[in-house]
């Protein structure tokens, strides 16, 4: 399991969110069968996803980060819960480049690209939320920095990561989001930025130490407390019901095409964790009756 810390600075100038997320990463591999650069993409926008929808208020409140680039990775989006619970893809999991020869770092603004970022969040009642931004840097964190002070107007520092293994696994995986709340402190904005110029990469921190070692050292000098803690996940709420609705959803025209498809059985998988779902023709003809039954 992956674990999620949130905190404030004593003075209330800012919020802090920040996740050890190697085993949500993992779990991403597992599935999109990803190569390292797709893997530290993707890895990063489920980071910034989860830190993002930890912020949300009520148990019902889903978030959507959706970077659409034109780099070889295509479009790549992650969605989480209001508990950091996250899901995602990437259109090219076998994205991969040689590491830049600047730093030996993998090259994921390579992998996104130039393009937008769009973040979603439905609340549940009303019309959800929608606000973009043109990706900046491809690095993915600068990008939702930049697109909260751009289209939140919120002052945001994001410091993301993803060290991937030899072996292509995920050895570390993380990442920290501070937020200047209204009236903050002149002096407070200061010394966070001047401490995150000085910051170690998230995986170092991670894979040396504590989630709380990530906190304190972009928090040095600002008293600041921890007001909870918890556990998240890569988790999908894909299922039998939601299938059955979104064959329903196709009417009844498309509905008795699979019907009289010679094809003996109908399969839907789920692009998110590869769950599959099949309909024998009789299953079908189930749905078929109740489409036809919700005809007005």
């Amino acid at each position: 399991m992956a674990n999620i810390l949130r905190g404030m600075t004593a003075d209330g100038s800012a919020r802090v969110v920040a996740i050890d997320g190697r085993s949500i990463v993992n779990r991403a591999i597992e599935i999109h069968h990803t190569m390292p650069t797709a893997t530290a993409a993707l890895g990063r926008v489920l980071m910034g996803a989860s830190l993002m929808g930890s912020l949300l208020g009520e148990p019902d409140d889903l978030l959507t980060l959706r970077f659409q680039g034109n780099g070889g990775g295509g479009t790549i989006l992650a969605s989480s819960d209001y508990m950091g619970n996250v899901r995602g893809l990437i259109g090219d999991p076998s994205c991969d480049y040689p590491l830049r020869k600047t730093d030996g770092k993998l090259d994921v603004a390579r992998c996104v690209g130039q393009g937008q970022l769009s973040v979603l969040r439905s609340t549940g009642s009303g019309e959800p939320f929608r606000g973009v931004a043109e990706i900046q840097s491809g690095e993915i964190a600068e990008d939702i920095a930049y697109y909260f002070a751009a289209s939140e107007q919120v002052p945001t520092l994001c410091a993301l990561g993803v060290l991937v293994d030899t072996d292509g696994s995920c050895k570390a995986a993380g990442g920290i989001l501070i937020q200047l709340l209204p009236f903050a402190d002149p002096e407070i904005a200061e010394k966070l930025e001047a401490n995150a110029k000085k910051q170690k990469p998230v995986t170092s921190v991670l894979e040396a130490g504590r989630l709380e070692d990530l906190l304190e050292g972009y928090l040095e000098g600002i008293p600041f407390d921890l007001f909870d803690g918890f556990a998240c996940d890569y988790r999908c709420d894909c299922s039998r019901y939601r299938t059955d609705r979104a064959l329903i959803s196709l009417g009844s025209k498309q509905l008795r095409e699979l019907i009289d498809d010679p094809q003996e059985d109908t399969t839907l998988s789920c692009e998110f964790c590869g769950s599959a779902y099949s309909y024998t023709k009789d299953d079908l003809r189930a749905l078929l009756a109740e489409a036809e039954r919700k005809k007005p």
